[in-house]
C-alpha cells in the first residue's frame, strides 16, 4: 500500500479547529504520526507549540481523538515509561505509546529523561518535531538551532551575529544508545516519513524507536506559509537535514546524487537573512562532514 493510500483511508486523529500558525511544519507531523499509528494510541505531548496550539479539545470538537497527555518539559520520556510499563504489566501489547515533542523539550530541557529512557530501552515511539526554537514562548534559541539564526535570545546587532554555536545533531546521539530504531524523516519526503512512521511503531513493541523529524516555522524563521514544504526540501537537498535511517541491519542513508549549497537553501529565509560568507560557509563545512560520517557508517 503507498503511503497516499495509507494517509486517504487513515482517520485524521486531529480534528480541524487546531489553532497553528497557517503552514505549521508540526501540525503536519503531528497529523501524520496520528494517522499512522490510528485510534488505539496515547500520546504524551510536552509544553510547545503542539500543546499549545489546541490538542487538548473537548466533545471530539477540536484536539486530538484520542487519550492526550501534557506532561512536564523536562519529563515526556519518564511519564511515557511509566504508562509503557503499565500496559505491558495489563498484557496490552496493541496499545502504541507516543511521544511528540518538540526540540526544545527533547534536546535541551528534556534530554536527560530521554536518554535515560532510550538506555533501558522503553518501549515507546518518540518523535521530535524540530523547528530549532522555543517557538510557542517567542522563538528562543535551542541547542538545535542552526549557526547564525537570528532569534530572540541570539539578535543581530554589534555584539553578536545571530546564534554562536553550531547545532547539536540529536539524531546520530540517539543512534547510539543502543536503541530498537532511530531515523530523520521530513514532510517533504512524505512516502520516507510515513514509512519510518511504521516501522518506528513496530519497533516501539520491542524497544525505543525515535524519529526525529524536519519542522520548518514560517512564524518563526520569518518566511511566507506556502514555501514550507520547499523549505524543508531543500534542507534535505543541501544536506543540512540528511535522511537517514538505523536498524538491526546498521545504517541506512538516503543518498543526495547533486546537493544544492547551503547557499540555496538559506536564501529567503528570514531568520538567515543577516549570515555572513564566513557563517555560510561554516554551516556548509558542518553539513559535508556530517554527511561523509553518515555515508561512512551506512558503507
Amino acid at each position: 500500500m503507498s503511503y497516499i493510500d495509507v494517509l486517504r483511508e487513515a482517520e485524521d486523529m486531529v480534528t480541524p479547529g487546531m489553532s497553528a500558525c497557517q503552514g505549521c511544519g508540526g501540525e503536519l507531523i503531528l497529523r501524520t504520526v496520528l494517522q499512522v499509528s490510528g485510534k488505539n494510541t496515547i500520546i504524551g505531548i510536552p509544553p510547545g507549540c503542539m500543546a499549545g496550539a489546541g490538542v487538548v479539545g473537548w466533545n471530539y470538537s477540536n484536539g486530538l481523538k484520542i487519550p492526550v497527555h501534557i506532561p512536564l518539559l523536562d519529563n515526556t520520556a519518564s511519564f511515557l515509561t511509566g504508562l509503557s510499563q503499565m500496559y505491558e504489566r495489563k498484557g496490552r501489547t496493541d496499545v502504541n505509546i507516543v511521544a511528540v515533542a518538540g526540540d526544545g523539550a527533547t534536546a535541551d530541557c528534556g534530554f536527560q529523561s530521554l536518554s535515560a529512557a532510550a538506555e533501558r530501552n522503553e518501549k515507546m515511539l518518540y518523535v521530535c518535531y524540530d523547528n530549532e526554537g522555543y517557538m510557542n514562548t517567542g522563538y528562543q534559541r535551542s541547542s538545535t538551532t542552526t549557526l547564525g539564526s537570528k532569534t530572540s535570545t541570539t539578535p543581530v546587532g554589534s555584539v553578536i551575529n545571530g546564534k554562536q554555536q553550531q547545532q547539536k545533531y540529536l539524531p546520530l546521539i540517539m543512534s547510539m544508545h543502543g536503541i530498537e530504531y532511530c531515523a530523520t524523516g521530513s514532510p517533504s519526503n512524505m512516502a520516507d516519513l510515513v514509512a519510518k512512521i511504521q516501522k518506528g511503531l513496530a519497533a516501539s513493541k520491542h524497544g525505543f524507536a525515535y524519529l526525529h523529524v524536519f519542522s520548518p516555522c514560517p512564524t518563526g524563521w520569518a518566511y511566507k506559509p506556502e514555501k514550507a514544504i520547499e523549505v524543508a526540501r531543500k534542507a534535505v537537498q543541501c544536506n543540512v537535514f540528511p535522511l537517514w535511517e538505523m536498524d538491526h541491519d546498521g545504517y541506512h542513508l538516503n543518498e543526495i546524487k547533486k546537493p544544492i549549497t547551503v547557499a540555496e537553501f538559506v536564501k529567503g529565509i528570514g531568520k538567515f537573512k543577516n549570515l555572513t560568507e564566513e557563517q555560510i560557509e561554516s554551516i556548509q563545512q558542518a553539513a559535508d562532514a556530517r554527511y561523509a560520517l553518515l555515508k561512512k557508517m551506512a558503507q
